[in-house]
């Protein structure tokens, strides 16, 4: 064999007797914690992200170390798409002021944002409506449904309102779309002492943080997958939501801290 491959004998034994060096091994066991963590984050975590969830394991390893690794083994964040506006303001209801230029949620619960996007499936569109509770990025409504009506964008606020007592002079910010300028929307708005607020015409990035998380939820969940009905891709986005983005993801504008960790962090100061 030695012929073969045209080494030395002493060669090929020194070969069988090297022992791996300390920082090949702390390399190693390093990668196994770094699968661990990428793995239990559903494939959505790069180094970044990676390094807190090691820190809070007790590893410490810095941020290019990890992101080293994570290249030479293949693992990586999934990528994101680029935004694609998809709201319809052809409509004839008032239309409110932008409030978020005059105000940012320093207090919580002070600003709610909302918005609605669309899920391919077999049987056809799943839409999708979400409010969000700016202050610590939860998710406070979801509604699901085939059609999309005014029906989708009331059902996400009531849940929202029920689950968050919003103060008197909470504010809520969306798009000019007809589900949230149609009366009945703006009435349930008035009723709880909500005030309104509408981004400036063609300027998605008023609503940034809400497309964000649709942008999330699709390259995180939607894209690469193919539900083939509606109750399927119901009940993935439902377990998604509640169970990994508001209380497990981490995210970079809370310190790396999911929504709920954050939310309670915030309550108990």
């Amino acid at each position: 064999m030695c012929k073969v491959l045209k080494v030395s004998k002493s060669g090929y034994y020194a070969w069988r007797r090297h022992e791996p060096s300390k920082w090949q091994k702390e390399n190693e066991l390093l990668l196994g914690n770094i699968q661990e963590v990428h793995r239990d984050s559903r494939g959505t975590y790069g180094s970044p992200r990676v390094k807190v969830e090691l820190n809070e394991k007790g590893i410490v390893c810095g941020k290019n170390r990890i992101a080293r690794i994570m290249r030479e083994n293949g693992i990586r964040a999934k990528a994101k798409k680029k935004y694609k506006a998809t709201t319809d303001s052809r409509h004839s209801y008032p239309v409110a002021e932008n409030l978020l230029v005059k105000e940012w949620p320093e207090t919580p619960n002070s600003v709610w944002t909302s918005d609605i996007t669309y899920i391919p499936t077999d049987e056809g569109w799943l839409y999708l409506a979400g409010v969000m509770n700016l202050r610590h990025r939860k998710i406070i409504g979801l509604s699901m449904k085939d059609r999309l009506t005014q029906d989708i964008t009331l059902d996400a606020l009531r849940q929202a309102i029920g689950r968050d007592c919003p103060r008197l002079g909470l504010i809520h910010h969306s798009d000019r779309g007809s589900q949230y300028a149609c009366k009945e929307y703006q009435s349930l708005l008035q009723e709880h002492g909500i005030l309104p607020s509408m981004s400036r015409k063609g300027n998605c990035y008023d609503n940034a943080c809400m497309e964000s998380f649709f942008h999330t939820l699709k390259t995180e969940l939607i894209h690469g997958e193919r539900f083939r009905t509606r109750e399927e891709a119901r009940l993935s986005i439902f377990e998604y939501v509640e169970v990994f983005y508001n209380r497990v993801r981490r995210h970079s504008a809370l310190g790396y801290k999911s929504p709920a960790e954050y939310e309670r962090l915030q309550n108990a100061a």
